[in-house]
């Protein structure tokens, strides 16, 4: 049954962009395009809410390096972890990158975003350490950059028809071809599915746009609270999204590995921002920690403290901070300077 709203599945030639290069095929896949425009759009955002909050300009990239290098690799190991089934079986191609289901190929999708949450703080604390901001400064600044980067994410797995939900009878159900690996045995061809990725994507989107327009209008959004709220708003959602879907996965206790994950991500989230609020009640002074500071040259002192109601992704965050005396501590050299 294809409905008049229905959302096609993008066609196959879509996945696969193959230009010839010097004798050459250079493959560009729509779903590694997908994750490198999420992380270049979270860089800027992260990069103007963390200045605009006293940050040294182009600070972002020296934790970036770290974070995006340890997040996918995060991502792909929780992926494979979590779905042996695919990688680990008689006659499978595991380590060699050349040939289709090898552990190394992430273009071929499979990236799980709780890995890379995992590995990508890893990164963050290193870079972090490295610069002299403090992690749940960097957090916060992040959060609603991350939730955009999801969300363009999930229009990879569009691409790559996969991660769709339940069947539906909803005008705007997901077509998907009755051969597709996950589809599921014993339905009919023309059976439409949930569009998980849709409902992720707009769900990932709403909340940037709360923690940005209403949280930090209203609230004092510091020391890792914005980054709690994201991990609480996340996590519900995924936890649903979870559940609906019809891909194989590992279970626990006939629950979902990742349903599991979702939960633990709402758990954290409410206890960092319970313990944060107690052990900081006050205003954060720097982003950096105490003799890290950065002194720009244009550096304005916030005289009363107050927090700013009227910026956009960039300018709606609060006032700024005072910036200290000392030097920038950023391990390498920006084209900012």
């Amino acid at each position: 049954m294809i409905a008049p709203l229905s959302i096609p599945s993008p066609d196959y030639g879509w996945q696969v962009w193959e230009i010839p290069l010097f004798g050459w095929t250079l493959n560009i896949h729509m779903y590694a395009l997908c994750i490198l425009l999420g992380i270049v759009l979270a860089v800027v955002i992260t990069s103007r809410r963390l200045t605009k909050r006293g940050g040294e300009p182009g600070v972002v990239l020296d934790v970036a390096l770290w974070a995006v290098v340890l997040g996918i690799i995060g991502a792909r190991l929780y992926h494979v972890l979590t779905h042996p089934g695919d990688y680990f079986y008689e006659g499978a191609n595991i380590w060699n990158p050349f040939e289709p289901g090898a552990i190394w190929n992430i273009w071929e999708g499979g990236n799980a975003i709780f890995g890379s949450l995992i590995g990508g703080a890893v990164g963050v604390f290193i870079g972090c350490r490295l610069t002299g901001l403090r992690f749940w400064s960097f957090a916060d600044a992040l959060a609603p950059g991350l939730l955009v980067a999801q969300a363009v994410g999930r229009i990879g797995n569009w691409f790559n028809h996969e991660l769709f939900g339940m069947p539906t009878d909803l005008p705007w159900g997901l077509e998907i071809e009755s051969d597709n690996p996950a589809y599921p045995a014993g339905l009919p061809a023309d059976v439409l599915f949930h569009p998980t990725f849709l409902y992720e994507l707009l769900w990932n989107l709403a909340g940037a746009a709360v923690i940005v327009f209403l949280l930090e209008r209203r609230f004092h959004m510091r020391w890792g609270r914005a980054f709690a709220v994201y991990l609480i708003w996340y996590g519900v959602g995924r936890a649903f999204f979870e559940s609906i879907r019809v891909d194989p996965s590992e279970m626990f206790l006939g629950v979902r590995v990742n349903v599991w994950a979702a939960w633990a991500a709402v758990v954290v989230g409410i206890v960092v921002l319970i313990v944060q609020r107690r052990r900081h009640p006050g205003l954060e002074p720097s982003v950096y920690v105490p003799g890290r500071e950065w002194q720009g040259p244009d550096a304005e002192v916030d005289s009363d403290g107050s927090e700013s109601e009227s910026d956009s992704l960039d300018d709606d965050v609060e006032g700024e901070n005072q910036p200290g005396s000392a030097a920038a501590t950023s391990p390498t050299l920006r084209a900012t300077e």
